[in-house]
Protein backbone atom coordinates (compact mmCIF):
# COMPACT_ATOMS: atom_id res chain seq x y z
CA UNK A 1 0.00 0.00 0.00
CA UNK A 2 1.03 3.60 -0.56
CA UNK A 3 0.99 6.15 2.26
CA UNK A 4 -1.98 8.46 2.97
CA UNK A 5 -2.84 10.91 0.17
CA UNK A 6 -4.65 14.25 0.50
CA UNK A 7 -8.11 14.10 -1.04
CA UNK A 8 -7.55 17.51 -2.66
CA UNK A 9 -4.64 16.09 -4.68
CA UNK A 10 -6.70 13.07 -5.76
CA UNK A 11 -9.69 15.21 -6.75
CA UNK A 12 -7.50 17.58 -8.76
CA UNK A 13 -5.73 14.71 -10.49
CA UNK A 14 -8.93 12.96 -11.58
CA UNK A 15 -11.09 15.98 -12.40
CA UNK A 16 -13.46 15.95 -9.42
CA UNK A 17 -14.49 18.58 -6.83
CA UNK A 18 -13.80 18.19 -3.13
CA UNK A 19 -15.73 19.87 -0.32
CA UNK A 20 -14.89 20.23 3.37
CA UNK A 21 -11.67 19.41 5.18
CA UNK A 22 -8.70 18.23 3.14
CA UNK A 23 -8.70 14.72 4.62
CA UNK A 24 -5.85 12.32 3.94
CA UNK A 25 -7.00 8.84 2.97
CA UNK A 26 -4.96 5.65 3.25
CA UNK A 27 -7.44 3.05 2.01
CA UNK A 28 -10.78 2.44 0.33
CA UNK A 29 -13.69 0.65 1.99
CA UNK A 30 -17.47 0.10 1.76
CA UNK A 31 -19.74 2.70 3.35
CA UNK A 32 -20.79 0.43 6.20
CA UNK A 33 -17.28 -0.57 7.31
CA UNK A 34 -15.14 2.45 6.37
CA UNK A 35 -13.19 4.33 9.04
CA UNK A 36 -11.87 7.89 9.29
CA UNK A 37 -8.81 7.04 7.16
CA UNK A 38 -10.89 5.54 4.34
CA UNK A 39 -12.59 6.73 1.17
CA UNK A 40 -16.00 5.24 0.35
CA UNK A 41 -18.30 5.86 -2.58
CA UNK A 42 -22.02 6.02 -3.27
CA UNK A 43 -22.97 5.01 -6.81
CA UNK A 44 -26.44 3.53 -6.16
CA UNK A 45 -29.03 5.91 -4.63
CA UNK A 46 -30.71 3.08 -2.71
CA UNK A 47 -27.68 2.97 -0.38
CA UNK A 48 -28.01 6.68 0.41
CA UNK A 49 -29.30 6.06 3.98
CA UNK A 50 -25.86 4.62 4.79
CA UNK A 51 -24.36 8.10 4.35
CA UNK A 52 -25.78 9.09 7.72
CA UNK A 53 -24.08 6.30 9.66
CA UNK A 54 -20.87 5.75 7.68
CA UNK A 55 -17.63 6.62 9.49
CA UNK A 56 -15.71 7.13 6.21
CA UNK A 57 -13.30 10.05 6.18
CA UNK A 58 -14.40 11.02 2.66
CA UNK A 59 -17.37 9.94 0.57
CA UNK A 60 -17.55 10.17 -3.23
CA UNK A 61 -21.00 11.05 -4.62
CA UNK A 62 -22.69 12.34 -7.75
CA UNK A 63 -23.84 15.95 -7.76
CA UNK A 64 -27.46 14.80 -7.34
CA UNK A 65 -26.57 13.09 -4.04
CA UNK A 66 -24.42 15.91 -2.64
CA UNK A 67 -27.21 18.32 -1.62
CA UNK A 68 -27.08 19.02 2.11
CA UNK A 69 -24.04 16.81 2.69
CA UNK A 70 -22.04 18.48 5.50
CA UNK A 71 -19.19 15.99 5.81
CA UNK A 72 -16.01 15.95 3.65
CA UNK A 73 -16.96 14.64 0.23
CA UNK A 74 -15.97 14.55 -3.42
CA UNK A 75 -18.40 15.22 -6.24
CA UNK A 76 -17.52 13.09 -9.26
CA UNK A 77 -19.34 12.40 -12.49
CA UNK A 78 -18.88 8.67 -11.91
CA UNK A 79 -18.15 7.79 -8.25
CA UNK A 80 -17.27 4.19 -9.12
CA UNK A 81 -14.69 5.30 -11.67
CA UNK A 82 -13.20 7.81 -9.21
CA UNK A 83 -12.98 5.05 -6.59
CA UNK A 84 -11.15 2.82 -9.09
CA UNK A 85 -8.67 5.57 -9.92
CA UNK A 86 -7.99 6.31 -6.25
CA UNK A 87 -7.62 2.62 -5.43
CA UNK A 88 -4.89 2.35 -8.07
CA UNK A 89 -2.99 5.12 -6.28
CA UNK A 90 -3.42 3.60 -2.83
CA UNK A 91 -2.73 0.01 -3.89
CA UNK A 92 -0.17 0.24 -6.70
CA UNK A 93 1.12 -2.83 -8.50
CA UNK A 94 4.29 -3.97 -6.84
CA UNK A 95 7.56 -2.94 -8.40
CA UNK A 96 10.02 -5.54 -9.71
CA UNK A 97 12.92 -6.72 -7.60
CA UNK A 98 15.39 -6.56 -10.44
CA UNK A 99 17.32 -9.72 -11.18
CA UNK A 100 17.06 -13.40 -12.03
CA UNK A 101 16.46 -15.84 -9.19
CA UNK A 102 19.21 -18.46 -8.89
CA UNK A 103 16.62 -21.23 -9.26
CA UNK A 104 15.31 -19.83 -12.56
CA UNK A 105 16.31 -21.43 -15.88
CA UNK A 106 17.00 -18.75 -18.49
CA UNK A 107 18.38 -19.76 -21.88
CA UNK A 108 21.65 -17.96 -22.70
CA UNK A 109 20.11 -16.54 -25.88
CA UNK A 110 17.16 -14.98 -24.04
CA UNK A 111 17.18 -11.23 -23.32
CA UNK A 112 16.05 -10.21 -19.83
CA UNK A 113 16.14 -6.49 -19.15
CA UNK A 114 18.26 -5.49 -16.17
CA UNK A 115 15.22 -3.94 -14.45
CA UNK A 116 13.04 -7.06 -14.84
CA UNK A 117 12.38 -9.69 -12.17
CA UNK A 118 12.47 -13.43 -12.91
CA UNK A 119 11.33 -15.56 -9.99
CA UNK A 120 12.18 -19.05 -8.77
CA UNK A 121 11.59 -22.05 -11.03
CA UNK A 122 10.75 -19.81 -13.98
CA UNK A 123 11.77 -21.09 -17.42
CA UNK A 124 12.63 -18.57 -20.14
CA UNK A 125 13.21 -20.18 -23.52
CA UNK A 126 15.69 -19.53 -26.30
CA UNK A 127 15.34 -16.17 -28.02
CA UNK A 128 12.71 -14.90 -25.59
CA UNK A 129 12.64 -11.23 -24.55
CA UNK A 130 11.52 -9.98 -21.12
CA UNK A 131 11.02 -6.21 -21.23
CA UNK A 132 11.95 -3.45 -18.81
CA UNK A 133 10.15 -3.49 -15.48
CA UNK A 134 8.42 -6.81 -16.15
CA UNK A 135 7.83 -9.41 -13.44
CA UNK A 136 7.71 -13.14 -14.12
CA UNK A 137 6.66 -14.85 -10.91
CA UNK A 138 7.41 -18.34 -9.61
CA UNK A 139 6.91 -21.39 -11.83
CA UNK A 140 5.91 -19.43 -14.92
CA UNK A 141 6.95 -20.67 -18.36
CA UNK A 142 8.01 -18.25 -21.11
CA UNK A 143 8.54 -20.19 -24.32
CA UNK A 144 11.01 -19.78 -27.15
CA UNK A 145 10.92 -16.47 -29.02
CA UNK A 146 8.21 -15.09 -26.76
CA UNK A 147 8.31 -11.32 -26.29
CA UNK A 148 7.06 -9.60 -23.15
CA UNK A 149 6.77 -5.82 -23.37
CA UNK A 150 7.44 -3.28 -20.64
CA UNK A 151 5.94 -3.69 -17.15
CA UNK A 152 4.28 -7.02 -17.90
CA UNK A 153 3.19 -9.04 -14.85
CA UNK A 154 2.96 -12.83 -15.14
CA UNK A 155 1.58 -14.33 -11.94
CA UNK A 156 2.70 -17.78 -10.72
CA UNK A 157 2.16 -20.79 -12.97
CA UNK A 158 1.35 -18.81 -16.12
CA UNK A 159 2.33 -20.51 -19.38
CA UNK A 160 3.18 -18.51 -22.50
CA UNK A 161 3.98 -20.87 -25.35
CA UNK A 162 6.48 -20.33 -28.17
CA UNK A 163 6.35 -17.25 -30.43
CA UNK A 164 3.58 -15.42 -28.57
CA UNK A 165 3.78 -11.67 -28.06
CA UNK A 166 2.52 -9.64 -25.11
CA UNK A 167 2.47 -5.84 -25.28
CA UNK A 168 3.20 -3.35 -22.51
CA UNK A 169 1.53 -3.45 -19.06
CA UNK A 170 -0.19 -6.79 -19.66
CA UNK A 171 -1.29 -8.65 -16.51
CA UNK A 172 -1.84 -12.42 -16.62
CA UNK A 173 -3.23 -14.14 -13.52
CA UNK A 174 -2.25 -17.55 -12.12
CA UNK A 175 -2.68 -20.66 -14.21
CA UNK A 176 -3.54 -18.99 -17.51
CA UNK A 177 -2.23 -20.62 -20.70
CA UNK A 178 -1.50 -18.48 -23.74
CA UNK A 179 -0.61 -20.14 -27.02
CA UNK A 180 -1.61 -23.75 -26.43
CA UNK A 181 -2.71 -25.60 -29.57
CA UNK A 182 -6.15 -24.87 -30.91
CA UNK A 183 -8.66 -27.66 -31.50
CA UNK A 184 -7.69 -28.50 -35.07
CA UNK A 185 -8.40 -31.99 -36.39
CA UNK A 186 -9.40 -33.51 -39.74
CA UNK A 187 -11.51 -36.69 -39.94
CA UNK A 188 -9.82 -39.38 -42.00
CA UNK A 189 -12.72 -41.82 -42.12
CA UNK A 190 -11.68 -43.92 -39.18
CA UNK A 191 -9.50 -41.59 -37.10
CA UNK A 192 -8.59 -37.94 -36.55
CA UNK A 193 -5.53 -36.31 -38.12
CA UNK A 194 -4.09 -33.45 -36.09
CA UNK A 195 -3.74 -30.10 -37.88
CA UNK A 196 -0.56 -28.33 -36.75
CA UNK A 197 -1.34 -24.99 -35.14
CA UNK A 198 1.29 -22.66 -36.57
CA UNK A 199 -0.13 -19.24 -35.68
CA UNK A 200 0.62 -17.18 -32.59
CA UNK A 201 -1.21 -15.33 -29.82
CA UNK A 202 -0.80 -11.56 -29.96
CA UNK A 203 -1.84 -9.59 -26.86
CA UNK A 204 -2.14 -5.79 -27.09
CA UNK A 205 -1.07 -3.22 -24.51
CA UNK A 206 -2.92 -2.88 -21.17
CA UNK A 207 -4.75 -6.22 -21.42
CA UNK A 208 -5.65 -8.18 -18.27
CA UNK A 209 -6.24 -11.94 -18.42
CA UNK A 210 -7.84 -13.88 -15.58
CA UNK A 211 -6.80 -17.03 -13.76
CA UNK A 212 -7.00 -20.37 -15.60
CA UNK A 213 -8.08 -18.76 -18.85
CA UNK A 214 -6.83 -20.35 -22.07
CA UNK A 215 -6.18 -18.51 -25.32
CA UNK A 216 -5.34 -20.88 -28.18
CA UNK A 217 -2.72 -20.05 -30.78
CA UNK A 218 -3.91 -19.58 -34.34
CA UNK A 219 -4.13 -22.45 -36.80
CA UNK A 220 -2.67 -20.45 -39.70
CA UNK A 221 -3.08 -16.77 -38.82
CA UNK A 222 -2.81 -15.36 -35.29
CA UNK A 223 -5.23 -15.17 -32.38
CA UNK A 224 -5.42 -11.47 -31.49
CA UNK A 225 -6.53 -9.72 -28.30
CA UNK A 226 -6.88 -5.96 -28.74
CA UNK A 227 -5.58 -3.15 -26.56
CA UNK A 228 -7.17 -2.69 -23.15
CA UNK A 229 -9.34 -5.83 -23.29
CA UNK A 230 -10.46 -7.37 -20.01
CA UNK A 231 -10.72 -11.16 -19.90
CA UNK A 232 -12.03 -12.78 -16.70
CA UNK A 233 -11.21 -16.17 -15.14
CA UNK A 234 -11.95 -19.57 -16.69
CA UNK A 235 -12.51 -18.36 -20.25
CA UNK A 236 -11.81 -20.39 -23.38
CA UNK A 237 -10.79 -18.46 -26.50
CA UNK A 238 -10.38 -20.66 -29.57
CA UNK A 239 -7.84 -20.42 -32.38
CA UNK A 240 -7.88 -17.43 -34.71
CA UNK A 241 -10.35 -15.52 -32.58
CA UNK A 242 -10.01 -11.73 -32.75
CA UNK A 243 -11.17 -9.55 -29.86
CA UNK A 244 -11.32 -5.78 -30.29
CA UNK A 245 -9.95 -3.02 -28.08
CA UNK A 246 -11.50 -2.53 -24.62
CA UNK A 247 -13.92 -5.45 -24.93
CA UNK A 248 -14.71 -7.18 -21.62
CA UNK A 249 -15.50 -10.89 -21.14
CA UNK A 250 -16.90 -12.17 -17.85
CA UNK A 251 -16.08 -15.57 -16.33
CA UNK A 252 -16.69 -18.90 -18.09
CA UNK A 253 -17.31 -17.44 -21.55
CA UNK A 254 -16.47 -19.81 -24.41
CA UNK A 255 -15.58 -18.55 -27.87
CA UNK A 256 -15.16 -21.03 -30.71
CA UNK A 257 -12.51 -20.60 -33.38
CA UNK A 258 -12.28 -17.83 -35.97
CA UNK A 259 -14.94 -15.62 -34.41
CA UNK A 260 -14.32 -11.87 -34.56
CA UNK A 261 -15.58 -9.70 -31.72
CA UNK A 262 -15.48 -5.93 -32.13
CA UNK A 263 -14.30 -3.14 -29.85
CA UNK A 264 -15.99 -2.07 -26.59
CA UNK A 265 -18.22 -5.15 -26.45
CA UNK A 266 -19.43 -6.64 -23.16
CA UNK A 267 -19.89 -10.41 -22.98
CA UNK A 268 -21.69 -11.70 -19.87
CA UNK A 269 -20.63 -14.71 -17.83
CA UNK A 270 -21.09 -18.21 -19.29
CA UNK A 271 -22.09 -16.89 -22.72
CA UNK A 272 -21.28 -19.38 -25.47
CA UNK A 273 -20.28 -18.02 -28.89
CA UNK A 274 -20.14 -20.31 -31.92
CA UNK A 275 -17.29 -20.26 -34.43
CA UNK A 276 -16.79 -18.19 -37.59
CA UNK A 277 -19.15 -15.43 -36.43
CA UNK A 278 -18.79 -11.65 -36.33
CA UNK A 279 -19.93 -9.46 -33.45
CA UNK A 280 -19.99 -5.74 -34.18
CA UNK A 281 -18.49 -2.97 -32.05
CA UNK A 282 -20.45 -2.05 -28.94
CA UNK A 283 -22.57 -5.20 -28.70
CA UNK A 284 -23.69 -6.45 -25.27
CA UNK A 285 -24.26 -10.19 -24.85
CA UNK A 286 -26.04 -11.06 -21.61
CA UNK A 287 -24.88 -13.86 -19.32
CA UNK A 288 -25.73 -17.42 -20.31
CA UNK A 289 -26.59 -16.47 -23.89
CA UNK A 290 -25.99 -18.85 -26.81
CA UNK A 291 -24.78 -16.82 -29.79
CA UNK A 292 -25.26 -18.95 -32.89
CA UNK A 293 -25.32 -16.25 -35.56
CA UNK A 294 -23.46 -13.01 -36.21
CA UNK A 295 -24.48 -9.75 -34.52
CA UNK A 296 -24.49 -6.88 -37.00
CA UNK A 297 -26.10 -4.09 -34.94
CA UNK A 298 -25.07 -2.73 -31.51
CA UNK A 299 -27.46 -3.42 -28.65
CA UNK A 300 -28.17 -5.95 -25.91
CA UNK A 301 -28.77 -9.60 -26.87
CA UNK A 302 -29.80 -12.45 -24.62
CA UNK A 303 -31.51 -15.79 -24.21
CA UNK A 304 -30.38 -19.29 -23.20
CA UNK A 305 -31.59 -20.73 -26.50
CA UNK A 306 -30.18 -19.22 -29.72
CA UNK A 307 -29.87 -15.54 -29.08
CA UNK A 308 -32.15 -12.78 -30.32
CA UNK A 309 -32.49 -9.06 -29.63
CA UNK A 310 -33.01 -8.64 -25.90
CA UNK A 311 -36.30 -6.76 -26.35
CA UNK A 312 -37.71 -9.73 -28.31
CA UNK A 313 -36.45 -12.17 -25.67
CA UNK A 314 -38.21 -10.23 -22.89
CA UNK A 315 -41.50 -10.29 -24.80
CA UNK A 316 -41.22 -14.02 -25.51
CA UNK A 317 -40.23 -14.79 -21.92
CA UNK A 318 -43.37 -12.98 -20.71
CA UNK A 319 -45.47 -15.24 -22.94
CA UNK A 320 -43.67 -18.37 -21.75
CA UNK A 321 -44.82 -17.69 -18.19
CA UNK A 322 -48.42 -18.18 -19.35
CA UNK A 323 -47.77 -21.21 -21.53
CA UNK A 324 -49.41 -23.69 -19.11
CA UNK A 325 -52.52 -21.54 -18.81
CA UNK A 326 -52.68 -21.15 -22.58
CA UNK A 327 -52.42 -24.92 -23.11
CA UNK A 328 -55.26 -25.49 -20.65
CA UNK A 329 -57.46 -22.97 -22.46
CA UNK A 330 -56.73 -24.62 -25.82
CA UNK A 331 -57.74 -28.03 -24.41
CA UNK A 332 -60.98 -26.54 -23.11
CA UNK A 333 -61.68 -24.95 -26.48
CA UNK A 334 -61.09 -28.30 -28.20
CA UNK A 335 -63.56 -29.95 -25.82
CA UNK A 336 -66.11 -27.22 -26.49
CA UNK A 337 -65.64 -27.58 -30.26
CA UNK A 338 -66.08 -31.36 -29.99
CA UNK A 339 -69.31 -30.88 -28.00
CA UNK A 340 -70.66 -28.40 -30.55
CA UNK A 341 -69.80 -30.76 -33.40
CA UNK A 342 -71.56 -33.63 -31.67
CA UNK A 343 -74.64 -31.51 -31.00
CA UNK A 344 -74.75 -30.38 -34.64
CA UNK A 345 -74.56 -34.00 -35.78
CA UNK A 346 -77.53 -35.00 -33.58
CA UNK A 347 -79.67 -32.21 -35.05
CA UNK A 348 -79.00 -33.48 -38.56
Amino acid sequence: MAGPIAISALAERFGAQWHGDDVRVARVAPLESAGPDALAFLSNPRFKPQLETSAAGVIVVRAADAAGLQRPHVVARDPYLFYAQVAQQLYPQRQPKAGIHPQACVDPSAQVHASAEVGPNVVVGAGAVVGAGSIVMANAYVGERVTLGRNVLLHPNVTVMDDCHLGDRVVVHPGAVLGGDGFGNAWAGDHWEKIPQIGRVLIGDDVEIGACTTIDRGALEDTVIGQGARIDNLIQIGHNVEIGAHTALAGCVGIAGSTKIGARCQIGGAAMISGHLEICDGAVVLGGTLVAKSIREPGAYGGPYPMQPHSDWVKNAAQLRHLGELAQRVRQLEKNMASLSAAAGEKE
